[in-house]
């Protein structure tokens, strides 16, 4: 449990470290991106691990309907890390489209994981994704979206986001995890 808390809190450090000390970040210019870079990679290592690796305290059983929203959540989610918020039409105005698909990855999948590791992995980065859009939109109000893409971008995301939602049921089928049923 010790790597999956000091995952989140180099992830968090990491990610906030531009905005709550903007002149150490800014000293380190463009030399700077690597090591944050390695520090995020750090950060996701430690979590998977640290979830990996903790006892299991389930603290209740998730009804068996919750996959469902879960799985339709997580195509949601996908679908807003895509780029289609930037060359599409569906989400064009949203400011945070990344962080909200973050959220919602992190909501979906503490409908279905109902223990104390889930609840601190996925708990904070659904709290983290809130703080980054609250911290973002203070040190940056003025914001107006780009040029509007086309729903014909949005189907071609939409259909990528599927087929990655697939990919990913697959990898987590592979660890033993069971996301689309069965």
């Amino acid at each position: 449990m010790i790597l999956l808390i000091l995952g989140i809190l180099l992830w968090w450090g990491a990610h906030l470290f531009k905005r709550l000390a903007p002149a150490a970040r800014a000293n380190l210019g463009d030399k700077g991106k690597g090591p944050i870079a390695l520090v995020l990679f750090g950060s996701l290592a430690l979590m998977v691990l640290g979830y990996r690796g903790s006892d299991v305290y389930d603290l209740a059983a998730p009804p068996a309907a919750l996959r469902h929203i879960n799985n339709l959540l997580m195509l949601i989610a996908l679908f807003m890390m895509s780029p289609a918020a930037k060359k599409g039409r569906l989400l064009h105005g949203m400011r945070h489209p990344m962080l909200m698909g973050v959220g919602t990855w992190a909501l979906a999948h503490l409908l279905v994981n109902w223990d104390i590791a889930s609840f601190l992995l996925f708990g904070s980065m659904l709290i983290w994704a809130v703080v980054e859009i609250k911290v973002i939109n203070r040190a940056e109000p003025d914001w107006a979206p780009g040029p509007q893409g086309t729903l014909s971008k949005d189907a071609m995301f939409l259909v990528g986001s599927i087929v990655l939602l697939g990919v990913i049921g697959y990898v987590h089928s592979l660890a033993g995890l069971v996301p689309f049923g069965g």
